[in-house]
């Protein structure tokens, strides 16, 4: 429910010495500041760059200030193609794009700390988290602590240590009212929303099955090049990497399995499945599994199958299906999203005519909710329990054993390198041969 802007601010706190602050600027701002909403970009990779051109492209008053990546060369890619592009305002007129994107070269920061230098900025209201996994739940933290609304790309972790800070850390951003969408953008999809508002009405019954599925191609790899030390090349090449990205089945499948939570309205009590290496095998895909097969048991005794697999040249599917005890819904793909019972009858069908990007929305409702002072959002809790339960599937396929919620949520195996620099070691390191442990179920200890 919309606030006006004198209830946002007594709501959130941001009276000081009775002087109305700025509801967009958070704590420590005076109202007379004008009303641009200016954003720090962390992570300026492709997702990241995506993710700040569809800020940039809502009706608000948006304006990238302050970019921040590891590598000066992602975030000089960046920069270039955020500034290539054209923006319009409210009105539709394109305006020019030193209006949308003002980031000099001392707003441009480089290196493992470079996060902190733009989050610290104090007239930046949004930040935008698209770093590789890995490092979430430290930027979160960091951009919660200097009371800043956040879009955060998922997943938000990649082990169960960062999985208790994120939630730890969004209670705390829930205290401040500050909005945090995370990038699970089928919560932001007009026929999802439609279907599983009526699956939750009892449209079909109570759920008693259900599968959903990331089956496609191998993303990109980098190949290691000269000179590079071993934290470069695993951070370059940072999607096989668990620290960095958590495996596939985290970092691309949790869409799917997030959908299966949702239309479950909780969390697996266990998983068990199977997974392994059987074409991506070579020294440049770090340790992360090609496939991986499981059943999510919900708290009712449902089973809920999941798949996600990377080969090349096989059959594809990105999609989810469901079966209740009074009709099923076989697909959330546009127009053959349809709930149907068991006598052949349509219940609902939906019309994608006229649906937005979800990608888009996201950034739509967000920036909106900035803008007019409201606290609206907070997805953080949700974005870390589907990203637990996809490490939880990693933990099953990995280790050969039927994984508990509990014991996988209070794991202490943490992942992350004990130090950050250049000349640092990973924790997983290659063998002479140049190849990198690889899980081995039966035998790997993941709790």
């Amino acid at each position: 429910m919309e606030q006006n802007r004198r209830d946002f601010l007594k709501a959130s706190g941001l009276f000081a010495g009775g002087a109305m602050l700025n509801p967009v600027r958070g704590y420590g701002f005076n109202s007379a500041v004008d009303e641009t909403i200016k954003v720090a970009l962390i992570g300026c990779g492709g997702r990241g760059t995506g993710a700040a051109a569809q800020a940039l492209s809502t009706t608000q008053n948006v304006q990238i200030v302050a970019m921040a990546d590891a590598f000066k060369d992602r975030l000089d890619e960046s920069y270039k193609n955020l500034t290539a592009k054209k923006y319009k305002n409210a009105a539709g007129t394109v305006v020019d794009t030193k209006l949308k994107v003002d980031v000099p070269e001392d707003r441009k920061f480089v290196g493992f700390d470079a996060f902190k230098k733009a989050i610290a900025l104090k007239d930046v209201d949004v930040v935008i988290l698209a770093t590789p996994p890995g490092f979430r739940p430290s930027h979160f933290e960091e951009a919660v602590k200097n009371n800043k609304h956040i879009f955060m790309e998922k997943p938000v972790a990649t082990d169960a240590p960062g999985i208790r800070k994120v939630l730890e850390v969004a209670e705390e951003a829930k205290k401040k009212k500050l909005n945090v969408v995370v990038g699970l953008q089928r919560h932001y999809q007009a026929n999802y929303l439609a279907a599983i508002k009526r699956i939750h009405d009892g449209a079909i019954g109570d759920i008693v099955g259900g599968q959903v599925y990331w089956v496609g191609s191998s993303p990109w790899m980098k190949e290691r090049q000269p000179n590079q030390t071993e934290m470069e090349y695993q951070m370059r090449n940072w999607y096989y990497f668990n620290w960095l990205c958590g495996d596939h089945i985290s970092e691309q499948h949790v869409h799917n399995i997030d959908v299966a939570n949702w239309v479950k309205k909780g969390y697996p009590v266990s998983i068990q499945g199977t997974g392994g290496r059987t074409v991506r095998t070579g020294k440049a895909y770090g340790e992360i599994f090609d496939h991986h097969t499981l059943d999510l048991v919900y708290a009712d005794g449902t089973t809920i199958s999941s798949q996600c697999r990377q080969f090349e040249g096989t059959w594809n599917k990105v999609d989810e299906a469901f079966v209740g005890t009074k009709g099923r819904i076989d697909s959330f793909d546009g127009k053959k999203t349809i709930l149907k019972d068991y006598k052949g009858g349509v219940i609902y069908q939906h019309d994608d005519k006229g649906d937005k990007n979800p990608y888009q929305v996201e950034h739509d409702e967000l920036f909106a909710a900035i803008a007019k002072g409201e606290y609206k959002f907070a997805d953080a809790e949700n974005g870390a329990k589907s990203t637990m339960t996809a490490i939880m599937g990693r933990m099953a396929t990995y280790s050969g054993k039927m994984i508990k919620w509990d014991e996988a949520f209070n794991s202490d195996i943490n992942l992350f390198p004990d130090k950050l620099a250049w000349d640092a070691s990973p924790k997983i390191l290659p063998g002479p041969d140049g190849l990198y442990p690889v899980a081995v179920p039966g035998k790997t200890q993941v709790i």
